[in-house]
């Protein structure tokens, strides 16, 4: 197997080569995938499901070992794709204290850090853009009904 990242690669079955496109992905792909789900008030008043996670972002762990505990975003590991949270630390063998990374699927948005005004207005107007409608030059297809009528 190459060990390149793939341009033309679509998609697989197969989770082996899943998990090395993820792994073998450049970065501008890889900051897609640290979406992180908002919570179902930040839904209804952004319009969105989901939303690129950044520093000083409110948190909350959903699964695993410290779920339902908050925090403040305080590291994005674009590279690594992991999230480091305020507050959820590991106590290691010689006594001190380590943030765990988390994987941003395992996570759930509470507040936005809307310091950065452009955040999520660039946001919308991508999602304006994708919800033009096709021009209306072309010629429509013909119904089922009208061609019998027709014959």
């Amino acid at each position: 197997m190459k060990k390149e990242f793939s341009k033309s690669w679509k998609s697989s079955k197969q989770p082996r080569k899943q998990r090395k496109y993820l792994a073998n992905a450049p970065l501008h792909i890889k900051k897609k995938l640290l979406s992180v789900n908002l919570s179902k008030d930040l839904r209804k008043k952004h319009e969105k499901r989901n939303i690129n996670v950044r520093k000083g972002d409110m948190v909350k762990v959903m699964r695993g070992k410290f779920k339902k505990k908050q925090g403040k975003v305080v590291e994005v590991n674009t590279k690594k794709s992991k999230i480091s949270i305020e507050g959820i630390q590991v106590k290691k063998q010689d006594g001190s204290k380590v943030n765990v990374k988390l994987r941003p699927s395992n996570l759930q948005i509470i507040e936005l850090n809307l310091e950065d005004k452009k955040r999520l207005k660039n946001q919308k107007e991508e999602v304006k853009q994708k919800a033009k409608p096709l021009s209306t030059s072309h010629k429509p297809s013909q119904s089922k009904e009208k061609i019998k009528e027709e014959k």
